[in-house]
């Protein structure tokens, strides 16, 4: 296994900052100069999963138009289309959903999500 270094690490931060805190200009042009769409963290979150829970929009769909893959899972069975259904964002479901999110993909599944927290509204965009 290979170590990173500390500046790598410290850039690698700053990139999963910019996904929560939807700062898309600026992740997106690190993307585009060659970081990784579906970069993860030591949880597996990816910086898809991160701005879609943290409810960002733009960064979501700028993310998918950059290579993200909407179906990734992080380390406790949890997808982006979930985060977003949790947060009860439409916008983000729909743009997820546009972009090939499968509903019953992850453990819970965006569905199981939204009959647990009985959130018709997002059940019913899923479906």
């Amino acid at each position: 296994m290979t170590q990173l270094d500390e500046k790598t690490i410290a850039f690698a931060h700053q990139m999963f900052d910019l996904a929560r805190f939807g700062d898309t200009p600026e992740l997106i042009a690190n993307v585009g100069a060659g970081l990784p769409p579906n970069l993860t963290n030591d949880k597996g979150d990816t910086l898809l999963i991160l701005a879609a829970y943290h409810d960002h929009p733009d960064t979501v769909a700028a993310l998918l138009a950059h290579g993200a893959d909407p179906n990734r899972v992080n380390d406790r069975g949890q997808t982006a289309l979930s985060a977003a259904v949790f947060r009860q964002n439409p916008i983000t479901v729909r743009t997820l959903l546009e972009a090939g999110a499968d509903p019953d993909g992850g453990s819970p599944s965006a569905l199981a999500i939204a009959d647990y927290f009985r959130l018709p509204e997002m059940a019913a965009l899923l479906r």
